[in-house]
Parts: structure tokens; sequence; C-alpha cells
């Protein structure tokens, strides 16, 4: 059986421990269907690019996608692109000041939100608001997290993550975490580490927590990555040896990120 659809985000959930992915397709702006994706594991799977790219907030046919499947126009003017996604320090929505949507920035970032420390090669900072852990988490390809500070709004969490970022990785070494190359530093003890690094103002956040491991569905981990892009290899016929972050790993080494094609037209099975 073969499904089709524009690629989105893998969906994931937490079974005891375990994660089970969920490969969204929609047709244009609307959903299509959702593959259960750990059913595929251990087989041969194709996915087959059929040389057509939507854009995920326009729908509009586009031949490149900007930001996460955005056309150039959305990218510019969605408050999916807003900069505060990328650097949450700038946020001043909470001032009253909206950076590019006032409603959606009251909706998403004037809410509270983490700032967590997760082990994914090395260990790493991040901030993400109340509703995304451990979605959060698992999108990095992360085997444990572990929540350093809750905040009111979003401009709060960026600043306590860039007190810390000279202390700790702020991005993931997502080839090593895909060969599940694992740091043997304790994330608990980090955690004290960092927080003793900041000023009361940011402190007064800090909230004890418990480390969350994550299980991925991956049979075996590649000793070498490679990166196929659908723009470059059209076609894809290998077997899914497992699923990380929001990586496909095929046999041989072959990797695929989801998450880096939203809006690409394929047909699955």
């Amino acid at each position: 059986m073969s499904f089709q659809g524009n690629i989105r985000k893998m969906h994931s959930s937490l079974v005891d421990g375990v994660v089970h992915y969920s490969l969204p397709l929609y047709n244009n702006l609307e959903p299509n269907h959702l593959v259960p994706m750990n059913n595929f594991i251990g087989e041969m799977i194709k996915i087959e690019f059929g040389n057509q790219i939507n854009c995920v907030v326009t729908g509009k046919r586009i031949n490149k996608t900007y930001g996460e499947g955005m056309c150039y126009d959305a990218f510019k003017t969605s408050p999916l692109a807003v900069e505060s996604i990328i650097r949450p320090e700038l946020s001043r929505i909470h001032e009253g000041v909206a950076l590019r949507d006032e409603e959606w920035e009251r909706k998403h970032h004037l809410r509270p939100h983490y700032v967590y420390i997760t082990k994914t090669a090395g260990l790493k900072v991040g901030v993400t608001n109340e509703t995304q852990i451990p979605t959060r988490w698992i999108d990095q390809g992360a085997v444990e997290g572990l929540i350093i500070a809750k905040t009111p709004h979003r401009q709060a969490a960026g600043l306590i993550e860039v007190a810390l970022k000279q202390y700790i990785a702020d991005k993931t070494n997502w080839r090593k975490m895909l060969q599940n190359e694992l740091t043997e530093d304790d994330i608990q003890v980090k955690k004290d580490e960092l927080i003793s690094y900041l000023d009361q103002d940011l402190k007064q956040y800090t909230i004890e927590d418990q480390p969350l491991k994550i299980e991925f569905p991956v049979i075996l981990y590649p000793e070498k990555v490679k990166s196929i892009k659908l723009d470059k290899v059209p076609s894809i016929e290998k077997k899914l040896m497992g699923i990380k972050g929001q990586y496909l790993i095929f046999d041989e080494g072959f990797v695929m990120n989801v998450r880096s094609h939203s809006g690409y037209y394929v047909k699955v099975g």
C-alpha cells in the first residue's frame, strides 16, 4: 500500500519510553494521510519525489523552500518564521511589542516556556514552550532530557539560554546524534553546574525535575552518515533501519531529514 501527499515533519509519541512516529502527508494544505512509520522499520521502503513542492503556508507551487517548507513571501511575513523563534531573547510581546503578528505572538510566546538540557550526542541547552516537552527533545534526537527552568514568557527563557550558551552548546551535532555517539557527561550534574552561573534574576525561574530517558526505534546506527536530498535523488528505495529525531535511517548509512523536505510531494510505500 502506498500513500501520497506533501510532507510535514513527523508526529511522535512516547509509549513506554519508546518513540512511535507517524508521517503526515497533505493534499496541499489539507491533511490527507498519517503514515505509521514504525511499521516500515526493518523493511524496504520506497519514497518517490513527484517534482512538486507546495508552500506549507500559502499552498502555492514553488521551486525552492525557505525555512521549513515556505515560499519566500511567507518566510518574510509569516509569524512561523518570526526571528524570535530562532532567537527567543528577542521576543517582546510581554511588553506589548510584536515583532510580526501580535495575535500569534500572544498565543505562542506570551505563555510559559521551558529552558532545558538534552543529551543528543553531547549536551545542549534549548528553549521551547510548555506544550512541546518531550516532542522537542524527540525532534532533536535526544536520548535524555531535563528541564532547567520555567519562565512566564519566551524572552525570559531566551535570556537564560543566552547566559548559558558560553558554558554549553546550543546546537546538535546531527551526524554524531545519528551515529549514537553519546557523551558520558551526567545531565543532572551539568544542570547543577549551569544553574550556578545564573544571576539571581534568572535563577528565580529554575525548577526541580527528573531526567526523562528516550529510546528510538533503530535497528542499526550508521558508522558513516550519508545524507540524501530528494532534489538530487528523487527516488529512494532502501531498507529502513530506524528513525531518530526527524531523520529516516536507511541501510548503508544513508539518512533523510524529513523536516527539511516539508512541502515536497511524495509517494511513500
